[in-house]
């Protein structure tokens, strides 16, 4: 008998490819399987039909089906599809909670989700944070549910114990090996002597305070005690991504495999609690409205010394100072004291700090490709962009003019990536310490890992690349993001990976800020003016040889055994740039970076002595 479904000459003519075989695969999957009514899975109205889980954006006509705006971005990006009409839906916004002061209907953001790193810059004079059409109160309230809320001074103790505790703890050598046995009485025990290390620490430190907890009282009788030492640890980490570098992976390891049911039911007690961020503090104590005082700007500013002079340094300080006060004292309550009102905006303050230190490099390096290169063609050859298939290890083939929008757009999402890191570690932690998120211990090439999906995080993730691929228009390169498996086993590795982008680009900026202060001096003066004039021509043509040759080799998908691993996907592009900086001592322009004070992409404060 025919089979009904093999199509025809004129449907494998007039039909485009892509929609014919997706169309003959569900329809002999269908045949090899027809699920039950109870088995098929609805999609609630109003929700997108792809991810199931989000509300609905957009209608496709040719599909005829609603679609989440990524969602419907990844699917009609190529093909025929990328000619369906996708139409907006008028959907009703959801209802918020207690805002802050009860935000009003006429809100100059239509969607504080969109805003992007493109959309928040910081004023070059005033260090102020500039949101799109000046609306920081929005946008900050938008943000505090993700900036950790500054350690006390009793709060940095009990770190300081933790760090200990963890630095002697052997959970992962012990954990993590394949052997049989009762891996889960091993969890247990591990996890009961780092308590028991804690325990004893914060007697010998304080022993009034630890005769209090401890005196004839089990380890389920102080769970609060420890959620708030290993809260205090997460939410250090955060805003300190260089602090507690092998400490803070034990950690979560620890804190993972507690919130397995079989270890819960041993342990007797839960070790979790959610960290602690400004936007929760202050609604505990219904103090919301607090940010969207126009004072918050200037009491959260940090204070930027370049082209200054020194009263005026002096005067930016006393401003904020004020603000800072004037904050503390107007919206005192008993309910909500000045000195948190204080904790919070300093907490404000340090999400400033972290984004100008890891987020502006991009937006350095940017700006440099686009003043020293054009798009449409290179200066000379050896300033074109262009790279070769085998040719100095690259794994890519690009036209100059490819490379260029290539390293533009990588540059662009790094920076959309770091504009939002703390919204992705928040996603990570709740991935992570879910209970019912299992991981599979398993040889990734790189030792044993756990592997381990990531919802959460992979949902921000590609939101975020669907905004960057709207805002760049042209992308070169694969789109594909690795989450959960052998090349980012978990979310913790995708963390630790983007948290490396300051780490390559700053030590790079810092050497281009050195050339472009010796073009200002006077070469007969300066020795190191006259060796970079002596040694590359002019002090222009050496920069552009640095620019060039980073822009090429760590942007051609090298660092790794195999295409997949690396290659022009999302997390590939971080690997040839690491690739780069391994290989930094055999450039001809080396001795520059040590001119300029250079140690080490990973020593000193941003790699200079």
């Amino acid at each position: 008998m025919a089979n009904s479904n093999v199509p025809s000459l004129d449907e494998i003519l007039c039909t485009d490819a892509q929609d014919l075989v997706s169309k003959f695969d569900a329809s002999n999957a269908a045949m090899e399987e027809e699920p039950s009514a109870d088995e098929e899975e609805t999609v609630a109205e109003g929700f997108c039909v792809e991810c199931k889980d989000q509300q609905a954006q957009v209608f496709c006509e040719q599909c005829q089906e609603d679609f989440c705006e990524v969602c419907a971005g990844m699917i009609h990006r190529t093909g025929r599809r990328k000619q369906h009409v996708l139409k907006k839906l008028d959907t009703p916004e959801p209802a918020k909670d207690v805002d802050a002061a009860e935000m009003s209907s006429e809100d100059p953001v239509a969607d504080l989700e969109d805003m992007g790193a493109m959309d928040v810059t910081f004023s070059a004079h005033s260090g102020k944070v500039e949101t799109v059409e000046g609306a920081f109160g929005a946008w900050i309230v938008e943000r505090a549910k993700y900036i950790p809320l500054r350690l006390t001074l009793k709060e940095r103790k009990y770190l300081r114990l933790l760090e200990a505790a963890l630095n002697v703890s052997e959970y992962t050598d012990k954990i993590d090996v394949l052997m049989y046995g009762n891996k889960t009485k091993r969890m247990v025990g591990q996890i009961k002597e780092l308590c028991a290390i804690l325990s004893g620490l914060v007697l010998a430190s304080d022993y009034k305070a630890g005769q209090t907890l401890f005196e004839d009282r089990q380890f389920a009788d102080n769970a609060e005690f420890y959620q708030k030492i290993f809260e205090i640890g997460r939410r250090h980490k955060i805003m300190n991504p260089d602090r507690m570098r092998s400490e803070y992976g034990k950690l979560m390891y620890v804190l993972q495999d507690a919130q397995l049911r079989e270890v819960q039911d041993l342990l007797e007690f839960n070790t979790c609690s959610p960290i602690k961020t400004v936007y929760a503090v202050l609604e505990s104590v219904h103090a919301l409205h607090i940010l969207e005082d126009e004072m918050v700007a200037v009491a959260t500013r940090e204070i930027v010394n370049r082209g200054k002079t020194r009263s005026q340094v002096q005067l930016e300080i006393k401003q904020k100072e004020r603000a800072i006060e004037y904050l503390s004292k107007a919206y005192a309550t008993p309910e909500c004291p000045g000195e948190l009102i204080r904790q919070c905006l300093y907490s404000i303050g340090d999400n400033h700090a972290f984004l100008r230190f890891n987020r502006d490099p991009c937006d350095r390096m940017l700006e440099y490709l686009q003043a020293n290169f054009r798009p449409q063609s290179a200066e000379s050859n050896s300033l074109s962009l262009a790279i070769l298939h085998g040719r100095d290890g690259a794994r890519l083939s690009h036209s100059h003019t490819n490379q260029f929008h290539y390293v533009q757009q990588t540059l662009t999402l790094w920076r959309e990536i770091l504009h939002d890191m703390f919204m992705l570690w928040y996603n990570a932690d709740s991935d992570m310490l879910k209970s019912r998120n299992t991981y599979r211990l398993q040889d990734t090439g790189q030792g044993l890992q756990r592997v381990q999906p990531c919802p959460q995080v992979s949902r921000a993730a590609h939101a975020i690349l669907h905004r960057t691929q709207k805002a760049v228009g042209r992308w070169v390169g694969s789109s594909m993001i690795h989450l959960g498996d052998r090349n980012v086993p978990n979310a913790l590795v995708f963390i630790d990976k983007y948290n490396q982008v300051s780490s390559i680009l700053n030590p790079v900026v810092r050497v281009l800020e050195f050339l472009d202060s010796l073009e200002s001096s006077d070469a007969n003066a300066n020795s190191a003016a006259s060796f970079v004039k002596t040694a590359f021509g002019t002090i222009d043509q050496a920069r552009k040889l640095i620019l060039a040759d980073f822009f090429r080799s760590a942007f051609d998908g090298s660092g790794a055994d195999n295409f997949f691993d690396a290659g022009s996907c999302i997390d590939g592009r971080l690997t040839s740039a690491w690739n780069w900086c391994s290989s930094i001592e055999k450039k001809p322009f080396f001795n520059i970076f040590l001119l300029s004070g250079f140690v080490g992409f990973n020593g000193g404060p941003e790699g200079f002595s």
